[in-house]
Protein backbone atom coordinates (compact mmCIF):
# COMPACT_ATOMS: atom_id res chain seq x y z
CA UNK A 1 0.00 0.00 0.00
CA UNK A 2 1.28 3.49 -0.70
CA UNK A 3 2.45 6.28 1.59
CA UNK A 4 -0.03 8.33 2.71
CA UNK A 5 0.21 11.74 3.60
CA UNK A 6 0.59 12.99 7.43
CA UNK A 7 -0.81 16.30 7.76
CA UNK A 8 0.26 18.35 11.10
CA UNK A 9 -2.00 20.96 11.93
CA UNK A 10 1.76 22.97 12.99
CA UNK A 11 1.30 23.38 9.22
CA UNK A 12 -2.06 23.81 8.68
CA UNK A 13 -4.40 26.51 7.30
CA UNK A 14 -6.99 26.27 9.13
CA UNK A 15 -8.35 27.78 12.53
CA UNK A 16 -10.71 26.44 14.80
CA UNK A 17 -13.19 28.64 16.68
CA UNK A 18 -14.84 28.44 20.07
CA UNK A 19 -17.78 30.53 19.20
CA UNK A 20 -20.80 29.78 16.40
CA UNK A 21 -20.60 32.31 13.42
CA UNK A 22 -22.75 35.48 14.42
CA UNK A 23 -24.35 35.02 10.71
CA UNK A 24 -24.63 30.99 11.05
CA UNK A 25 -28.61 29.79 11.02
CA UNK A 26 -28.02 25.72 10.90
CA UNK A 27 -25.61 23.23 12.14
CA UNK A 28 -23.77 22.58 8.92
CA UNK A 29 -22.88 26.27 8.43
CA UNK A 30 -22.22 26.75 12.24
CA UNK A 31 -19.64 23.65 12.29
CA UNK A 32 -18.01 23.79 9.24
CA UNK A 33 -16.89 27.37 9.80
CA UNK A 34 -15.92 26.43 13.16
CA UNK A 35 -14.51 23.14 12.68
CA UNK A 36 -12.06 25.33 10.13
CA UNK A 37 -13.25 23.53 6.77
CA UNK A 38 -14.98 26.61 5.14
CA UNK A 39 -14.69 30.34 5.43
CA UNK A 40 -17.26 32.69 3.82
CA UNK A 41 -15.82 35.09 0.90
CA UNK A 42 -19.07 37.05 0.13
CA UNK A 43 -22.77 36.03 0.49
CA UNK A 44 -23.44 32.78 -0.83
CA UNK A 45 -19.71 32.23 -1.93
CA UNK A 46 -17.16 30.19 -0.07
CA UNK A 47 -13.84 29.26 0.05
CA UNK A 48 -13.02 25.63 0.97
CA UNK A 49 -10.05 25.18 3.21
CA UNK A 50 -7.09 22.28 3.37
CA UNK A 51 -9.54 20.24 5.67
CA UNK A 52 -12.56 20.98 3.57
CA UNK A 53 -11.50 20.19 -0.17
CA UNK A 54 -10.26 16.83 1.52
CA UNK A 55 -13.92 16.34 2.44
CA UNK A 56 -15.41 17.39 -1.23
CA UNK A 57 -12.84 15.71 -2.72
CA UNK A 58 -13.66 12.47 -1.38
CA UNK A 59 -17.46 13.01 -2.34
CA UNK A 60 -15.64 13.88 -5.66
CA UNK A 61 -14.15 10.50 -5.80
CA UNK A 62 -17.39 8.28 -4.88
CA UNK A 63 -19.30 9.93 -7.37
CA UNK A 64 -17.11 9.54 -10.02
CA UNK A 65 -16.18 6.09 -9.53
CA UNK A 66 -19.74 5.23 -9.63
CA UNK A 67 -20.64 7.10 -12.55
CA UNK A 68 -17.53 5.23 -13.99
CA UNK A 69 -18.51 1.99 -13.13
CA UNK A 70 -22.31 2.67 -15.50
CA UNK A 71 -20.18 3.28 -18.27
CA UNK A 72 -20.36 7.43 -17.77
CA UNK A 73 -17.73 9.13 -20.12
CA UNK A 74 -16.69 12.52 -18.03
CA UNK A 75 -15.90 15.61 -19.51
CA UNK A 76 -15.59 19.16 -18.58
CA UNK A 77 -17.83 22.09 -20.51
CA UNK A 78 -17.31 26.02 -19.93
CA UNK A 79 -19.00 27.39 -17.04
CA UNK A 80 -19.23 30.49 -19.47
CA UNK A 81 -21.82 29.73 -21.55
CA UNK A 82 -23.25 31.88 -24.52
CA UNK A 83 -26.92 32.92 -24.24
CA UNK A 84 -28.05 31.39 -27.57
CA UNK A 85 -28.66 27.89 -26.74
CA UNK A 86 -30.74 28.71 -23.81
CA UNK A 87 -32.62 31.27 -25.66
CA UNK A 88 -33.88 28.36 -28.43
CA UNK A 89 -34.82 26.40 -25.16
CA UNK A 90 -36.31 28.92 -23.48
CA UNK A 91 -34.88 29.02 -20.43
CA UNK A 92 -32.78 32.31 -20.65
CA UNK A 93 -36.30 33.91 -19.84
CA UNK A 94 -37.90 30.61 -17.83
CA UNK A 95 -35.16 31.27 -15.28
CA UNK A 96 -35.66 34.74 -14.60
CA UNK A 97 -33.21 37.08 -11.79
CA UNK A 98 -31.28 33.34 -10.17
CA UNK A 99 -29.97 33.31 -13.83
CA UNK A 100 -26.24 35.17 -13.65
CA UNK A 101 -26.32 37.14 -17.19
CA UNK A 102 -22.98 38.99 -18.10
CA UNK A 103 -21.72 40.32 -21.39
CA UNK A 104 -18.24 41.10 -22.55
CA UNK A 105 -16.74 44.05 -23.90
CA UNK A 106 -18.17 43.56 -27.20
CA UNK A 107 -21.77 43.38 -25.65
CA UNK A 108 -22.69 39.51 -26.31
CA UNK A 109 -24.56 37.87 -23.68
CA UNK A 110 -23.17 34.99 -21.66
CA UNK A 111 -24.56 33.52 -18.43
CA UNK A 112 -22.95 31.05 -15.56
CA UNK A 113 -24.20 28.35 -16.23
CA UNK A 114 -26.54 26.69 -13.96
CA UNK A 115 -27.13 23.44 -15.54
CA UNK A 116 -25.41 22.34 -18.82
CA UNK A 117 -28.54 20.67 -20.57
CA UNK A 118 -28.52 22.89 -24.04
CA UNK A 119 -24.43 22.50 -24.17
CA UNK A 120 -24.60 18.59 -23.78
CA UNK A 121 -26.86 18.57 -26.26
CA UNK A 122 -24.96 21.09 -28.98
CA UNK A 123 -21.48 18.83 -27.72
CA UNK A 124 -23.69 14.96 -28.81
CA UNK A 125 -24.97 16.94 -31.97
CA UNK A 126 -21.59 17.73 -33.62
CA UNK A 127 -20.28 14.36 -32.24
CA UNK A 128 -22.46 11.80 -32.97
CA UNK A 129 -24.11 11.17 -36.36
CA UNK A 130 -25.36 7.66 -36.52
CA UNK A 131 -27.43 5.81 -33.86
CA UNK A 132 -24.23 3.56 -33.73
CA UNK A 133 -22.67 6.43 -31.80
CA UNK A 134 -25.72 5.89 -29.24
CA UNK A 135 -26.59 5.28 -26.41
CA UNK A 136 -23.58 7.67 -24.25
CA UNK A 137 -23.91 8.86 -20.93
CA UNK A 138 -21.56 11.78 -20.58
CA UNK A 139 -20.90 13.64 -16.82
CA UNK A 140 -18.62 16.14 -15.47
CA UNK A 141 -18.47 17.61 -11.89
CA UNK A 142 -18.18 21.08 -12.09
CA UNK A 143 -19.18 24.53 -10.03
CA UNK A 144 -22.60 26.12 -11.14
CA UNK A 145 -24.02 29.60 -10.68
CA UNK A 146 -27.73 30.14 -9.15
CA UNK A 147 -28.12 33.80 -8.53
CA UNK A 148 -29.62 33.36 -4.88
CA UNK A 149 -32.17 36.72 -3.55
CA UNK A 150 -31.41 35.05 -0.05
CA UNK A 151 -28.23 33.12 0.16
CA UNK A 152 -28.28 31.23 3.24
CA UNK A 153 -27.47 27.89 5.53
CA UNK A 154 -23.82 28.19 4.54
CA UNK A 155 -22.96 25.88 1.56
CA UNK A 156 -26.52 24.50 1.76
CA UNK A 157 -28.12 27.34 -0.31
CA UNK A 158 -25.06 29.44 -1.93
CA UNK A 159 -24.71 30.89 -5.15
CA UNK A 160 -21.90 28.89 -6.72
CA UNK A 161 -21.82 25.08 -5.77
CA UNK A 162 -20.15 22.30 -6.95
CA UNK A 163 -22.39 19.86 -8.74
CA UNK A 164 -22.19 16.11 -10.74
CA UNK A 165 -24.40 16.68 -13.64
CA UNK A 166 -24.77 13.81 -16.01
CA UNK A 167 -26.89 13.42 -19.27
CA UNK A 168 -28.32 9.90 -20.92
CA UNK A 169 -28.78 10.27 -24.91
CA UNK A 170 -30.78 7.32 -26.31
CA UNK A 171 -32.76 6.98 -29.50
CA UNK A 172 -35.47 5.22 -28.11
CA UNK A 173 -37.75 5.43 -25.38
CA UNK A 174 -36.84 2.05 -23.92
CA UNK A 175 -33.16 3.15 -23.91
CA UNK A 176 -34.20 6.35 -21.68
CA UNK A 177 -35.91 4.19 -18.78
CA UNK A 178 -33.07 1.72 -18.98
CA UNK A 179 -30.75 5.16 -18.32
CA UNK A 180 -32.83 6.31 -15.72
CA UNK A 181 -32.80 3.16 -14.13
CA UNK A 182 -28.80 2.92 -14.17
CA UNK A 183 -28.50 6.43 -12.58
CA UNK A 184 -31.14 5.61 -9.76
CA UNK A 185 -29.07 2.50 -9.28
CA UNK A 186 -25.78 4.41 -9.26
CA UNK A 187 -26.96 7.25 -6.88
CA UNK A 188 -28.45 4.40 -4.38
CA UNK A 189 -24.85 2.99 -4.49
CA UNK A 190 -23.14 6.59 -4.04
CA UNK A 191 -25.41 7.91 -1.12
CA UNK A 192 -24.92 4.47 0.69
CA UNK A 193 -20.79 4.94 0.30
CA UNK A 194 -21.32 8.18 1.63
CA UNK A 195 -23.00 7.09 4.87
CA UNK A 196 -26.37 9.59 4.34
CA UNK A 197 -29.68 8.40 5.20
CA UNK A 198 -32.21 9.53 2.33
CA UNK A 199 -35.53 9.24 0.64
CA UNK A 200 -36.01 8.71 -2.97
CA UNK A 201 -39.25 10.89 -3.87
CA UNK A 202 -41.66 11.34 -6.68
CA UNK A 203 -40.94 15.40 -7.38
CA UNK A 204 -41.37 17.63 -10.23
CA UNK A 205 -39.26 18.73 -13.20
CA UNK A 206 -39.81 22.41 -12.99
CA UNK A 207 -37.37 24.69 -14.97
CA UNK A 208 -35.38 21.09 -16.53
CA UNK A 209 -38.62 20.12 -18.18
CA UNK A 210 -39.16 16.48 -19.11
CA UNK A 211 -41.61 13.18 -17.37
CA UNK A 212 -40.70 11.35 -14.92
CA UNK A 213 -38.42 13.14 -11.88
CA UNK A 214 -37.32 11.61 -8.80
CA UNK A 215 -35.26 13.48 -5.95
CA UNK A 216 -33.06 11.94 -3.28
CA UNK A 217 -34.17 13.95 -0.03
CA UNK A 218 -31.42 13.79 3.21
CA UNK A 219 -34.13 13.95 6.05
CA UNK A 220 -32.51 17.18 8.43
CA UNK A 221 -34.33 20.04 10.40
CA UNK A 222 -31.97 22.12 7.86
CA UNK A 223 -33.90 21.07 5.03
CA UNK A 224 -35.95 23.42 2.54
CA UNK A 225 -37.76 20.36 0.72
CA UNK A 226 -40.86 19.25 3.04
CA UNK A 227 -41.58 15.40 1.74
CA UNK A 228 -44.42 13.09 2.55
CA UNK A 229 -43.76 9.37 3.62
CA UNK A 230 -46.34 6.67 4.19
CA UNK A 231 -45.92 4.55 6.78
CA UNK A 232 -48.12 2.05 5.72
CA UNK A 233 -46.73 1.69 2.05
CA UNK A 234 -43.48 2.41 -0.38
CA UNK A 235 -45.41 5.89 -1.17
CA UNK A 236 -42.63 9.05 -0.50
CA UNK A 237 -43.09 12.14 -2.64
CA UNK A 238 -41.83 15.95 -2.18
CA UNK A 239 -44.99 17.41 -1.51
CA UNK A 240 -45.34 19.77 -4.70
CA UNK A 241 -45.71 16.81 -6.20
CA UNK A 242 -48.87 15.24 -4.30
CA UNK A 243 -51.36 14.52 -6.96
CA UNK A 244 -55.19 13.25 -5.58
CA UNK A 245 -57.31 11.47 -8.42
CA UNK A 246 -60.81 13.92 -8.71
CA UNK A 247 -63.87 11.64 -7.35
CA UNK A 248 -66.97 13.07 -8.29
CA UNK A 249 -70.12 12.91 -5.67
CA UNK A 250 -73.84 12.09 -5.98
CA UNK A 251 -75.36 15.89 -5.35
CA UNK A 252 -78.83 15.13 -6.70
CA UNK A 253 -80.24 16.08 -3.12
CA UNK A 254 -78.53 19.03 -2.78
CA UNK A 255 -81.16 22.12 -2.39
CA UNK A 256 -80.91 25.05 -4.59
CA UNK A 257 -78.25 27.55 -4.09
CA UNK A 258 -79.17 30.26 -1.89
CA UNK A 259 -78.03 33.71 -0.84
CA UNK A 260 -77.77 34.64 2.61
CA UNK A 261 -76.58 37.59 5.12
CA UNK A 262 -73.20 37.28 6.52
CA UNK A 263 -72.10 41.01 7.40
CA UNK A 264 -68.76 41.93 8.41
CA UNK A 265 -67.75 37.99 7.64
CA UNK A 266 -64.70 38.55 4.69
CA UNK A 267 -62.33 36.13 5.86
CA UNK A 268 -63.18 32.20 6.16
CA UNK A 269 -62.87 32.34 10.09
CA UNK A 270 -65.34 34.60 10.15
CA UNK A 271 -67.82 33.04 8.12
CA UNK A 272 -67.83 29.53 9.82
CA UNK A 273 -67.85 31.78 13.18
CA UNK A 274 -70.97 33.67 12.26
CA UNK A 275 -72.97 30.55 10.67
CA UNK A 276 -71.74 27.90 13.01
CA UNK A 277 -70.01 25.73 10.21
CA UNK A 278 -66.74 23.85 10.30
CA UNK A 279 -64.03 25.72 7.84
CA UNK A 280 -64.11 22.41 5.70
CA UNK A 281 -67.60 23.57 4.35
CA UNK A 282 -67.06 26.20 2.76
CA UNK A 283 -65.00 27.45 -0.43
CA UNK A 284 -62.10 30.01 -0.34
CA UNK A 285 -61.64 31.53 -3.47
CA UNK A 286 -57.96 32.85 -3.93
CA UNK A 287 -57.42 35.44 -6.62
CA UNK A 288 -53.86 35.86 -8.28
CA UNK A 289 -52.84 36.97 -11.60
CA UNK A 290 -51.35 35.09 -14.75
CA UNK A 291 -49.22 37.30 -17.20
CA UNK A 292 -51.48 40.17 -15.51
CA UNK A 293 -55.37 37.97 -16.29
CA UNK A 294 -57.15 37.25 -13.36
CA UNK A 295 -57.51 33.58 -12.60
CA UNK A 296 -59.31 32.26 -9.33
CA UNK A 297 -57.80 29.38 -7.68
CA UNK A 298 -60.57 27.20 -5.53
CA UNK A 299 -59.96 24.96 -2.28
CA UNK A 300 -61.94 23.81 0.51
CA UNK A 301 -61.82 26.53 3.89
CA UNK A 302 -59.79 24.84 6.10
CA UNK A 303 -56.68 24.66 3.46
CA UNK A 304 -54.15 27.22 2.59
CA UNK A 305 -52.99 27.25 -1.27
CA UNK A 306 -49.41 26.53 -2.06
CA UNK A 307 -48.37 29.11 -4.26
CA UNK A 308 -45.47 27.23 -5.05
CA UNK A 309 -47.65 25.13 -6.78
CA UNK A 310 -49.43 27.47 -7.94
CA UNK A 311 -46.54 29.14 -9.98
CA UNK A 312 -45.35 25.76 -11.01
CA UNK A 313 -48.47 25.20 -12.54
CA UNK A 314 -48.29 28.05 -14.78
CA UNK A 315 -44.48 28.59 -15.43
CA UNK A 316 -42.94 30.17 -17.48
CA UNK A 317 -45.75 32.95 -16.75
CA UNK A 318 -45.30 35.28 -13.97
CA UNK A 319 -47.79 34.63 -10.89
CA UNK A 320 -49.01 37.46 -8.22
CA UNK A 321 -51.77 38.13 -5.83
CA UNK A 322 -53.92 40.57 -6.78
CA UNK A 323 -53.76 44.20 -5.23
CA UNK A 324 -56.15 46.80 -3.96
CA UNK A 325 -55.99 48.32 -7.49
CA UNK A 326 -56.90 45.28 -9.16
CA UNK A 327 -60.02 45.02 -7.11
CA UNK A 328 -61.08 48.95 -7.32
CA UNK A 329 -60.75 48.26 -11.56
CA UNK A 330 -62.72 45.34 -10.95
CA UNK A 331 -65.62 46.36 -9.09
CA UNK A 332 -67.40 42.90 -9.74
CA UNK A 333 -65.23 41.53 -7.55
CA UNK A 334 -66.08 42.38 -3.93
CA UNK A 335 -63.35 41.68 -1.68
CA UNK A 336 -63.88 38.96 1.00
CA UNK A 337 -67.09 38.15 -0.93
CA UNK A 338 -65.95 36.84 -3.90
CA UNK A 339 -67.70 33.43 -5.16
CA UNK A 340 -67.35 31.28 -8.81
CA UNK A 341 -71.05 31.83 -9.73
CA UNK A 342 -71.43 34.31 -12.12
CA UNK A 343 -67.60 35.48 -12.31
CA UNK A 344 -67.01 37.12 -15.71
CA UNK A 345 -63.35 37.19 -17.40
CA UNK A 346 -62.02 34.98 -14.77
CA UNK A 347 -60.59 31.70 -15.24
CA UNK A 348 -60.86 29.35 -12.55
CA UNK A 349 -59.04 26.67 -11.56
CA UNK A 350 -59.56 24.71 -8.16
CA UNK A 351 -57.90 21.71 -6.15
CA UNK A 352 -59.34 18.21 -6.98
CA UNK A 353 -60.95 18.56 -3.09
CA UNK A 354 -63.29 20.56 -4.98
CA UNK A 355 -65.02 17.80 -6.75
CA UNK A 356 -67.90 17.97 -9.19
CA UNK A 357 -71.25 17.31 -6.94
CA UNK A 358 -69.68 19.04 -3.76
CA UNK A 359 -71.64 21.48 -1.94
CA UNK A 360 -70.22 24.31 -0.71
CA UNK A 361 -70.82 27.79 1.61
CA UNK A 362 -68.96 30.54 -0.59
CA UNK A 363 -69.64 34.37 -1.90
CA UNK A 364 -71.89 35.73 -3.65
CA UNK A 365 -69.94 38.01 -5.19
CA UNK A 366 -72.04 41.00 -2.91
CA UNK A 367 -71.10 42.98 0.00
CA UNK A 368 -71.91 40.86 3.33
CA UNK A 369 -73.83 38.03 1.27
CA UNK A 370 -72.91 34.45 0.70
CA UNK A 371 -74.35 31.51 -1.00
CA UNK A 372 -75.12 28.10 0.34
CA UNK A 373 -75.97 24.71 -1.66
CA UNK A 374 -73.29 25.54 -4.27
CA UNK A 375 -72.65 22.82 -6.44
CA UNK A 376 -69.62 22.29 -8.06
CA UNK A 377 -70.87 21.25 -12.30
CA UNK A 378 -74.16 22.55 -11.28
CA UNK A 379 -73.88 25.92 -10.30
CA UNK A 380 -70.39 26.72 -11.60
CA UNK A 381 -67.87 25.17 -13.38
CA UNK A 382 -64.03 24.36 -13.39
CA UNK A 383 -62.18 25.09 -16.31
CA UNK A 384 -59.35 23.24 -14.79
CA UNK A 385 -57.98 20.98 -11.81
CA UNK A 386 -54.57 20.99 -9.83
CA UNK A 387 -53.35 19.98 -6.95
CA UNK A 388 -52.66 23.07 -5.22
CA UNK A 389 -53.15 22.98 -1.51
CA UNK A 390 -50.93 22.87 1.64
CA UNK A 391 -50.03 18.84 1.84
CA UNK A 392 -50.62 18.20 5.58
CA UNK A 393 -49.87 16.17 8.17
CA UNK A 394 -52.19 13.36 8.00
CA UNK A 395 -53.58 13.95 4.48
CA UNK A 396 -54.08 10.51 2.91
CA UNK A 397 -52.00 8.61 1.23
CA UNK A 398 -52.44 8.76 -2.38
CA UNK A 399 -51.20 5.27 -2.79
CA UNK A 400 -53.47 3.33 0.29
CA UNK A 401 -54.95 6.34 2.34
CA UNK A 402 -52.53 6.23 5.53
CA UNK A 403 -52.41 9.40 7.24
CA UNK A 404 -48.90 10.82 5.42
CA UNK A 405 -45.88 11.42 7.80
CA UNK A 406 -44.08 15.01 6.79
CA UNK A 407 -40.35 15.59 7.57
CA UNK A 408 -38.05 18.40 6.05
CA UNK A 409 -35.15 17.45 3.96
CA UNK A 410 -32.04 18.84 2.30
CA UNK A 411 -32.36 17.42 -1.60
CA UNK A 412 -29.17 15.91 -2.43
CA UNK A 413 -29.59 14.29 -6.18
CA UNK A 414 -32.63 14.59 -8.84
CA UNK A 415 -33.33 12.88 -11.95
CA UNK A 416 -35.01 13.35 -14.82
CA UNK A 417 -36.73 11.51 -17.87
CA UNK A 418 -36.42 14.57 -20.00
CA UNK A 419 -37.70 13.50 -23.57
CA UNK A 420 -37.31 15.46 -26.33
CA UNK A 421 -37.55 18.87 -24.93
CA UNK A 422 -33.56 19.81 -25.59
CA UNK A 423 -33.31 17.63 -28.72
CA UNK A 424 -36.71 19.30 -30.40
CA UNK A 425 -35.25 22.85 -29.55
CA UNK A 426 -31.66 22.35 -30.72
CA UNK A 427 -32.42 19.70 -33.33
CA UNK A 428 -30.75 16.84 -32.06
CA UNK A 429 -30.96 14.02 -34.36
CA UNK A 430 -29.29 10.59 -35.95
CA UNK A 431 -29.43 8.46 -38.62
CA UNK A 432 -31.42 5.78 -37.41
CA UNK A 433 -31.06 2.02 -39.00
CA UNK A 434 -33.16 2.76 -41.78
CA UNK A 435 -31.24 5.54 -42.52
CA UNK A 436 -33.69 8.13 -41.34
CA UNK A 437 -33.48 10.72 -38.68
CA UNK A 438 -34.19 9.78 -35.44
CA UNK A 439 -35.11 12.27 -32.88
CA UNK A 440 -32.82 11.55 -29.75
CA UNK A 441 -34.27 11.17 -26.36
CA UNK A 442 -32.15 12.68 -22.98
CA UNK A 443 -31.72 12.33 -19.78
CA UNK A 444 -30.95 14.93 -17.06
CA UNK A 445 -29.44 13.57 -13.92
CA UNK A 446 -27.97 15.92 -10.85
CA UNK A 447 -26.03 15.46 -7.80
CA UNK A 448 -25.27 18.23 -4.93
CA UNK A 449 -21.38 17.73 -4.49
CA UNK A 450 -20.92 20.08 -2.15
CA UNK A 451 -24.72 19.95 -0.88
CA UNK A 452 -23.70 16.59 -0.03
CA UNK A 453 -21.23 17.78 2.74
CA UNK A 454 -23.40 20.10 4.15
CA UNK A 455 -26.12 17.24 4.43
CA UNK A 456 -23.48 14.72 6.12
CA UNK A 457 -22.50 17.49 8.54
CA UNK A 458 -26.41 18.28 9.64
CA UNK A 459 -27.21 14.13 9.62
CA UNK A 460 -23.84 13.00 11.51
CA UNK A 461 -22.64 15.47 13.98
CA UNK A 462 -23.51 15.61 17.37
CA UNK A 463 -23.23 18.02 20.41
CA UNK A 464 -19.37 17.96 19.81
CA UNK A 465 -18.74 18.55 16.73
CA UNK A 466 -18.89 17.22 13.51
CA UNK A 467 -18.38 13.14 12.97
CA UNK A 468 -17.45 12.18 9.47
CA UNK A 469 -18.38 9.04 8.21
CA UNK A 470 -15.08 6.83 7.46
CA UNK A 471 -14.95 6.78 3.71
CA UNK A 472 -15.51 10.41 3.69
CA UNK A 473 -13.16 12.27 6.33
CA UNK A 474 -10.47 14.40 6.06
CA UNK A 475 -8.00 11.68 7.53
CA UNK A 476 -8.43 8.05 9.06
CA UNK A 477 -7.04 9.17 12.12
CA UNK A 478 -6.77 12.24 14.25
CA UNK A 479 -3.28 11.67 16.12
CA UNK A 480 -3.24 14.19 19.40
CA UNK A 481 0.23 14.89 20.89
CA UNK A 482 -0.91 15.92 24.66
CA UNK A 483 1.36 18.46 24.97
CA UNK A 484 5.13 17.74 26.27
CA UNK A 485 7.94 16.84 24.00
CA UNK A 486 8.13 13.35 24.85
CA UNK A 487 3.98 13.05 23.93
CA UNK A 488 4.57 14.78 20.63
CA UNK A 489 7.26 12.42 19.87
CA UNK A 490 5.43 9.49 20.30
CA UNK A 491 2.63 11.08 18.19
CA UNK A 492 4.81 12.16 14.90
CA UNK A 493 6.45 8.46 15.16
CA UNK A 494 2.92 6.66 15.18
CA UNK A 495 1.87 9.17 12.63
CA UNK A 496 4.75 7.78 10.51
CA UNK A 497 4.15 4.53 11.23
CA UNK A 498 0.03 4.52 10.07
CA UNK A 499 1.42 6.70 7.04
CA UNK A 500 3.83 3.76 6.00
CA UNK A 501 0.58 1.27 5.86
CA UNK A 502 -1.07 3.83 3.82
CA UNK A 503 -3.39 5.19 6.10
CA UNK A 504 -4.20 9.09 5.93
CA UNK A 505 -3.56 10.96 9.08
CA UNK A 506 -4.00 14.48 10.68
CA UNK A 507 -1.56 15.20 13.72
CA UNK A 508 -2.25 17.71 16.32
CA UNK A 509 1.53 18.37 17.33
CA UNK A 510 0.70 22.38 17.63
CA UNK A 511 3.17 23.84 20.19
CA UNK A 512 1.69 25.94 23.21
CA UNK A 513 -1.74 24.84 22.55
CA UNK A 514 -3.68 22.82 25.92
CA UNK A 515 -4.32 19.49 26.00
CA UNK A 516 -7.64 20.37 26.59
CA UNK A 517 -7.87 22.35 23.62
CA UNK A 518 -6.38 19.75 21.41
CA UNK A 519 -9.08 17.22 23.01
CA UNK A 520 -11.96 19.61 22.09
CA UNK A 521 -10.64 19.86 18.66
CA UNK A 522 -10.11 16.76 17.72
CA UNK A 523 -14.23 15.95 18.80
CA UNK A 524 -15.08 19.17 17.00
CA UNK A 525 -12.98 18.21 13.45
CA UNK A 526 -14.78 14.86 13.62
CA UNK A 527 -12.48 12.18 11.98
CA UNK A 528 -13.82 9.00 12.76
CA UNK A 529 -10.33 7.27 15.13
CA UNK A 530 -8.78 9.71 17.53
CA UNK A 531 -5.44 8.51 18.96
CA UNK A 532 -4.05 10.26 22.29
CA UNK A 533 -0.37 10.18 22.86
CA UNK A 534 -0.99 11.39 26.58
CA UNK A 535 -0.09 10.15 30.12
CA UNK A 536 1.38 6.87 29.27
CA UNK A 537 3.28 7.95 26.13
CA UNK A 538 6.64 7.34 28.56
CA UNK A 539 5.66 3.37 28.22
CA UNK A 540 4.49 3.54 24.23
CA UNK A 541 0.72 3.38 25.45
CA UNK A 542 -1.73 5.62 23.60
CA UNK A 543 -5.60 6.05 23.70
CA UNK A 544 -7.68 5.22 21.06
CA UNK A 545 -11.41 6.56 20.93
CA UNK A 546 -14.43 5.68 18.63
CA UNK A 547 -15.22 9.63 17.85
CA UNK A 548 -18.98 8.16 17.54
CA UNK A 549 -19.68 5.99 20.18
CA UNK A 550 -16.91 7.72 22.53
CA UNK A 551 -15.68 4.13 23.70
CA UNK A 552 -11.63 4.18 24.42
CA UNK A 553 -9.03 1.69 24.98
CA UNK A 554 -5.42 1.85 25.70
CA UNK A 555 -3.24 -0.18 23.50
CA UNK A 556 0.72 0.09 22.72
CA UNK A 557 1.93 1.22 19.62
CA UNK A 558 2.40 -1.81 18.22
CA UNK A 559 -1.43 -2.62 18.87
CA UNK A 560 -2.93 0.40 17.66
CA UNK A 561 -1.01 0.06 14.22
CA UNK A 562 -1.99 -2.66 14.20
CA UNK A 563 -5.54 -1.87 14.96
CA UNK A 564 -6.20 1.02 12.35
CA UNK A 565 -3.95 -0.82 9.59
CA UNK A 566 -6.10 -3.69 9.80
Amino acid sequence: MANAPVQRMSQLLAKTLRDDPADAEVLSHKLLVRAGYVRRTAAGIWSWLPLGKKVLANVERIVREEMDAVGAQEVLLPAILPREPYEATGRWEEYGPELFRLQDRRGGDYLLGPTHEEIFTLLVKDQASSYKDLPVILYQIQNKYRDEARPRAGILRGREFLMKDSYSFDTEDEGLAKSYALHREAYQKIFARLGLDYRICAATAGAMGGSKSEEFLAPAEAGEDTFADCPNCDFAANTEAITYELTSVDASDVPAAEDIPTPDTPTIETLAASLGVPASATLKNLLVKVDGEIVAVGVPGDREVDMDKVEAHFAPATVELVTETDFAARPDLVRGYVGPRGLEKVTYIADPRVAPGTSWITGANKAGTHTKNVVVGRDFEVSEYVDVVVVQEGDPCPKCGTGLVLDRAIEIGHIFQLGRKYADALKLDVLGQNGKPVRVTMGSYGIGVSRAVAALAEQSADDKGLCWPAEVAPADVHVVAAGKALQTDLALDISGKLAAAGVRVLVDDRPGVSPGVKFTDSELIGVPKILVAGRRAADGVVELKDRRTGEREELTVEEAVARLTA
